[in-house]
């Protein structure tokens, strides 16, 4: 299977003014192939977003290569999506304009930019809500919203940092359901970064357990099971072996309780 994206011992060194050197990341390795779910997961501070944002090219990376279809990132490309933890709608516009705001910002033609935009929508279930406002929706439709926007452009590989962090647990249950008929709907490669555990291994087909910083990949956990996923499965013996095993390499085996 061909990579889509690849980290080759990437490092990244914040040099503030006048303060001492911090290692953000040290040293990381990691291939993601095409059409591939990656979780990364955590302790607070380790280095998830900086990934993020070094395969974003939206930071300079102090050590290391990071390539995207077999392409150096050395700045800011098309061909990759973005999900925040809030969706960042601009309020002026309705929900189909900001889902257009990618094409529009590429110049992409615009009739078939709109025929994606509206078969998105519909995929997520916001067909009927094309012509509203943000401030019109739910958290959880905004957060929709957000992820079709990001997907308008056809990009490679989505990068997703805690998208639904902001949401209520409710909420967020249901939206990682909808995150993964999307993606089977839509195959794309996923980068996606959470602090729970239990939707990293409900949503990934491998979670990537980092080290406390400076990050480094401690673990990637293999997570075998099948496709489409649900609640249930959370009684399996696979996934709580799973969810065992990440927990015990982020807090230490003497503090998870054996299943």
């Amino acid at each position: 299977m061909a990579l889509s994206l690849e980290f080759s011992n990437v490092s990244l060194t914040y040099r503030g003014s006048g303060r001492a050197a911090v290692a953000a990341v040290a040293g990381i390795s990691l291939a993601v192939d095409d059409g591939e779910f990656v979780a990364i997961v955590g302790p607070s501070g380790c280095g998830k977003t900086s990934l993020l944002k070094l395969a974003l090219g939206l930071e300079a990376r102090t050590g290391g290569t990071i390539r995207i279809g077999g392409e150096t990132v050395e700045r800011p490309r098309r061909d990759v999506g973005v999900v925040f933890q809030t969706p960042v709608l601009l309020p002026w516009r309705t929900v189909l304009q900001n889902v257009m705001l990618p094409a529009d910002i590429q110049h992409l033609p615009r009739a078939q930019a709109r025929r994606d935009a509206l078969e998105l929508l519909a995929l997520a279930g916001l067909k009927d809500f094309a012509d509203k406002y943000p401030y019109e929706l739910s958290g959880g439709m905004q957060q929709r919203a957000g992820i079709v926007r990001a997907l308008v452009h056809d990009p490679r590989v989505l990068l997703m940092d805690e998208p639904f962090a902001a949401l209520d647990a409710l909420t967020r249950e249901a939206m990682s359901i909808e995150l993964q008929r999307i993606w089977m709907a839509r195959p794309k490669t996923i980068v996606f970064v959470t602090h729970n555990i239990a939707e990293a291994v409900l949503l990934a087909d491998r979670v990537v357990v980092m080290s406390a910083r400076p990050g480094r990949v401690a673990e990637i956990v293999e997570v075998d099971l099948p496709r489409p996923r649900d609640f249930d499965m959370e009684a399996r013996r696979e996934f709580q072996e799973s969810t065992h095993r990440i927990r015990g390499l982020i807090f230490g085996t003497r503090h998870v309780r054996a299943s």
